[in-house]
């Protein structure tokens, strides 16, 4: 589904980039990995960079090519990081480099953001959300302080924003056939499952409970791929619940069904 296309991919040292890569260079694409440690798999390229960091975006960005095919937001840093960290990484960051990447992007290309099942109460955070969108790395401290935003609701907030956002960009840069979708995991047991159940306790275990287990990373990174491909062309602006069916579970106790 991805051969010859040529993707960049944020944090392919563990969990689901790791994964996604092996999967995308298996459906033939031709993979440029990113993250602050080098890959255990292997990647065609790879270039180190802290996505926190508005220079070391920025210097990434200048080493890229031009034509890339889909960009693949999957770096992210779990609720026991310091709160404006995580929002620098999986929020700012985020649109820094997604931004300054679409002038290499092709036309026709994919972005797919890894967002979360933790941010799908966004309806109820869109004040503080439409607060962020003009939020820089230098402004982030203040932010925090200002809305409340610390400990596990800093990782909240970052996907809330960041589906969000998505939707905000369904059409977007329709006119050169360039795409945004979102994909929304439940608890995926990768390196930082126990970040989240340490930090969400009673909520993260009742979580676990309710589902028949744990997703995997071999379940996310398919849906990623799909979402790269010619095959899913004509999502736009879509978040997918790949969650066991934790999302619909939401819904149904929400709405007394």
């Amino acid at each position: 589904m991805l051969q010859g296309k040529k993707l960049l991919i944020t944090g392919v040292s563990s969990g689901i980039g790791e994964e996604t890569a092996r999967v995308a260079r298996a459906q033939g694409a031709h993979v440029i990995g990113v993250d602050l440690n080098p890959p255990k798999v292997e990647v065609d390229q790879f270039l180190s960079a802290d996505l926190g960091n508005r220079a070391s975006i920025d210097a990434l960005v200048a080493q890229l090519p031009q034509g890339l095919n889909g960009l693949a937001n999957i770096a992210g840093l779990p609720p026991t990081r310091p709160a404006a960290q995580v929002l620098r990484v999986n929020l700012v960051g985020l649109k820094h480099l997604t931004l300054s990447v679409l002038p290499r992007l092709a036309d026709g290309a994919s972005i797919v953001n890894l967002a979360s099942l933790a941010g799908a109460g966004w309806p109820d955070a869109v004040p503080t959300i439409r607060a962020s969108e003009s939020l820089d790395f230098d402004g982030v401290d203040a932010f925090c302080t200002q809305h409340g935003i610390e400990g596990a609701r800093s990782y909240f907030f970052s996907k809330e924003a960041l589906i969000a956002w998505t939707l905000q960009h369904r059409w977007t840069w329709r006119a050169r056939g360039i795409r945004m979708n979102a994909v929304s995991p439940g608890p995926v047991d990768t390196p930082i499952l126990k970040d989240f159940i340490e930090t969400l306790g009673a909520r993260a275990e009742e979580d676990m409970k309710t589902m028949d287990r744990p997703g995997r990373a071999s379940d996310i990174a398919p849906v990623v791929a799909f979402l790269l491909s010619d095959a899913s062309g004509w999502l736009r602006g879509a978040n997918l619940p790949v969650d066991g069916g934790m999302h619909s579970h939401i819904l149904v106790q929400q709405h007394g069904l």
